[in-house]
């Protein structure tokens, strides 16, 4: 009998304690209720998914793109995780009141790729792509395409992936 009660107890235990985490869990940071899924209808989409930037001089230093991404769903989207695939390249997440929410790059060379962003409905952001000619040193020249990767909790769309294409001559 002493055994059941004991049991009884740390069952309970253990049901209040997944109860206050998963409470938690659903709290901002200023303890606000934070309506964002987990998984989200909204879909975040770019009007144009690459860029061309033609022929581009090694001596002349960094070049930029602007790619504009908008959720088009009716929920807010997260923007996860945002990555490159070469140290040559950053991205810029720009919001529309024109604040920078970060600077992303290659993972395993000092960039965080965690952004959590939110990008609410019919809201719009900019993505700069930022891509270093001479990062890979005189013998970097040639054709390259380099892309930026953003993770998001989207249902339809869960990584929308930008790419910036050139040929870097001397």
């Amino acid at each position: 009998m002493k055994k059941n009660k004991n049991l009884i107890l740390i069952i309970a235990s253990i049901a209040i304690l997944v109860g206050i985490v998963s409470f938690a869990a659903t709290m901002d940071k200023k303890g606000e209720k934070n309506n964002i899924s987990e998984s989200s209808s909204g879909v975040l989409s770019a009007k144009e998914n690459s860029y061309n930037f033609g022929k581009i001089s090694i001596a002349n230093g960094n070049i930029s793109y602007r790619f504009k991404i908008e959720n088009s769903g009716s929920e807010s989207v997260i923007i996860n995780k945002v990555y490159t695939s070469c140290m040559c390249t950053t991205a810029s997440i720009i919001n529309e009141s024109g604040k920078n929410l970060g600077v992303f790059g290659m993972p395993g060379h000092g960039d965080l790729a965690k952004a959590n962003i939110e990008v609410k409905s019919n809201e719009s952001m900019i993505v700069e792509a930022v891509f270093d000619p001479a990062a890979h040193g005189p013998e970097g020249t040639g054709k390259i395409k380099r892309l930026i990767y953003l993770e998001t909790n989207s249902q339809t769309n869960p990584k929308l992936q930008l790419a910036i294409e050139a040929e870097v001559t001397r």
